[in-house]
């Protein structure tokens, strides 16, 4: 049975990872899962085509004009009906766009991948725009149920045909080999084995809230003034961010590393996960910290409180709220043994709750369910 994923991607973000873990563990049960990649001219998508095919996942790439292409849709019939895929599984805004009429066309069934709320979709003419697509499709799935309600509300998307699917991620660090690649971490970006360090991890936008952790940062360093804040990630708010810890005079304090391929890696370096974001279809990265035994500090909103147990794995804030979030880092680097409960409440509830076991099992009875 052939389940062919489309997605557009720009960079390897949540939903891509979560790709690259679903497709190769969809093929190990014996589904025929491939890729089709839609990329632009100018960001190719090189990476996630090797990694993809590095672990033997079929992976086709097309080229695309940025947002819109007229020459596409007929593209993907023809494809559709050379191939005759079982099902189309499309991701993400773009790739609905184009695969849902496209697969309506060529009488190939279509379901719909949601991974965020992203507020554009309310905005006039993609909420109705949206809505129709949904009429087209056997079905969907959401990757938390904060997303979920936000498809029901916004794209009119029925309770019956919409199953929420969480991220999953396998632990596969033993905890005993963290405290050697910690070590190796700092010394390789000059810092003491006792610098408390907070971390954070993700694209420098406005969504992830970056700007509010600086700002709540600037309070801990007053307390803590040998705190140090790593910020991996880039995008395009990184000079702004600069500039605003340089403001704070905190150019020591807070150090940008940049994109790292090996992020999930480096969360071995840190003290305290903080994760700030505005609005969050899920945060595959919050699986990782948790991974790496990480209490958390994040923002109330979306997804988050489905996937951090408030005042079991990590301590929520409300957004924008800097005050909450500066008081919740100075105590959770003052308190270690509170650092350690909470680290190892979030390894467990990710070994239970959130493996790719769990996921390719609903997935694959998503699709059972559509197909019959």
């Amino acid at each position: 049975m052939q389940i062919l994923h489309i997605i557009k991607a720009t960079g390897i973000a949540g939903a891509e990872r979560h790709l690259l873990l679903l497709l190769p563990a969809l093929r190990a049960r014996g589904t025929d899962a491939r890729l089709l990649l839609l990329e632009e001219t100018t960001r190719p998508q090189d990476d996630l085509s090797a990694q993809m095919r590095a672990l033997g996942v079929p992976t086709e790439r097309r080229v695309m004009r940025r947002h819109l292409d007229p020459m596409l849709i007929p593209w993907l019939i023809g494809r559709f009906r050379n191939e005759r895929p079982a099902l189309v599984h499309a991701h993400l805004s773009h790739a609905q766009l184009y695969a849902i009429p496209a697969s309506k066309l060529a009488g190939v069934p279509v379901i719909t991948g949601h991974h965020n709320d992203d507020p554009f979709i309310r905005r006039f003419p993609f909420r109705q725009v949206y809505r129709q697509l949904w009429r087209m499709t056997a079905g969907g799935s959401a990757i938390s149920s904060a997303v979920a309600e936000f498809c029901r509300e916004i794209e009119g998307e029925s309770a019956d045909r919409l199953c929420v699917i969480r991220y999953g991620m396998d632990v596969t660090e033993d905890v005993t080999g963290q405290a050697a690649s910690r070590a190796a971490l700092r010394t390789s970006i000059g810092l003491h084995a006792d610098t408390p360090v907070i971390g954070c991890v993700g694209r420098l936008t406005e969504q992830k809230g970056m700007t509010y952790a600086i700002d709540a940062f600037a309070r801990v360093h007053a307390q803590h003034p040998q705190a140090v804040l790593l910020i991996l990630g880039d995008g395009e708010l990184r000079a702004d961010l600069q500039a605003q810890a340089a403001a704070l005079n905190l150019d020591d304090a807070v150090r940008f590393l940049g994109w790292r391929d090996n992020a999930a890696v480096w969360m071995n370096a840190f003290d305290v996960f903080l994760f700030p974001s505005l609005w969050e279809g899920f945060g595959l990265v919050l699986l990782e910290a948790m991974a790496a035994c990480l209490p958390v500090v994040a923002s109330r909103v979306s997804a988050i409180p489905e996937v951090i147990a408030d005042g079991e794995t990590g301590i929520l804030v409300s957004p924008h709220d800097i005050d909450a979030m500066a008081s919740a880092l100075s105590r959770l680097i003052a308190d270690a043994p509170l650092r350690r409960h909470l680290g190892l409440l979030g390894r467990d509830r990710l070994e239970t709750e959130f493996s790719i076991a769990r996921m390719t099992d609903e997935t694959l009875r998503l699709y059972a369910q559509v197909l019959a």
